[in-house]
């Protein structure tokens, strides 16, 4: 007889429900078009995420209603995807002031090597990961966890199968590089 326990289908990651509060004062969302920024309404069901462990201290970050993941492209934008690929996993590091901060386990700086991460600028628009420095508030989140939750290993795709077949999903999101644009005026001395 099969042991039925070990069947492929049961969750076996253990996670968590979570609201991710920004020290900016916003909660991250994702609308259900993938639409992904900032939020001061702390009851919207748009703010719920699934922090679903994927390797050591990395996490894919999916939102609950759209069931879409957060996804870091080579140019720093952040996108909604919905397939699970190596653009969707994010380092989880806890920062000296007990915030979580969130970097692209995939790219960095070229020259410095410094992590991209994921940010919310003082507006609550979502910043470019090269843009984000992690001693700033802009990345620093404090996860708020709802509930523990078991999941399936999401299946990793291939990113260059997901190019080829790019949907309105695997493009930044909509307005984002506009918005982005906007803040590159302000060049920091780095």
């Amino acid at each position: 007889f099969e042991d039925v326990s070990k069947s492929v289908d049961d969750p076996q990651l253990k996670g968590i429900v979570t609201r991710l509060f920004s020290e900016q004062g916003y909660y991250l969302q994702m609308q259900p078009d993938g639409t992904v920024g900032g939020t001061k309404d702390e009851n919207s069901d748009y703010t719920l995420f699934n922090l679903i462990p994927v390797g050591l201290r990395v996490v894919a970050i999916q939102a609950v209603k759209a069931g879409l993941y957060m996804a870091m492209n080579g140019e720093g934008f952040l996108y909604s995807s919905d397939t699970f690929t190596a653009e969707c996993k994010f380092k989880e590091s806890v920062f000296e002031n007990y915030y979580v901060i969130y970097s692209s386990t995939l790219y960095r700086q070229h020259e410095s090597g410094r992590a991209w991460f994921l940010g919310l600028n003082k507006e609550g628009i979502i910043m470019k990961g090269n843009r984000v420095k992690k001693t700033k508030p802009c990345s620093h989140f404090v996860p708020r966890p709802i509930e523990v939750c078991m999941y399936k290993e999401p299946s990793l795709h291939d990113i260059d199968e997901k190019q080829r077949s790019r949907k309105n999903s695997g493009t930044p999101t909509m307005g984002t590089r506009k918005e982005l644009n906007q803040d590159s005026t302000d060049h920091e001395g780095s």
